[in-house]
């Protein structure tokens, strides 16, 4: 994230916190105040993109996260899974070409 915030000054991301293991008692609160599986790690909100970050060899998305990325993209959002920071920084910047002139991307050089 510090690479994106640096990167893109003004364009707010922040993580979803879905994926740590937890306590039975704190994961139902956590589930009552709305925490759903699947749901993806990163939000930009600016440009309608979520991320999902697996590990660069071997991470693997679960049928949550497919079911989730299907509907997102069903409404109109961008999603992208990452496989590692390199793939997860490459597809971030192929989504700000293709964004809309008008678009907030506050980017410095690459």
């Amino acid at each position: 994230m510090s690479w994106f915030r640096q990167t893109y000054r003004g364009v707010r991301i922040f993580a979803i916190p879905n994926g740590e293991a937890r306590s039975r008692t704190v994961g139902a609160r956590l589930k009552l105040e709305g925490v759903s599986p699947g749901v993806p790690d990163l939000f930009v909100p600016e440009w309608g993109l979520w991320i999902e970050m697996k590990r660069a060899s071997g991470g693997v998305v679960s049928a949550a996260q497919k079911d989730w990325h299907a509907y997102l993209r069903s409404v109109g959002q961008r999603v992208i899974v990452g496989h590692g920071f390199e793939d997860a920084r490459q597809q971030v910047q192929a989504v700000v070409l293709a964004l809309p002139r008008t678009a907030n991307v506050s980017q410095r050089a690459w």
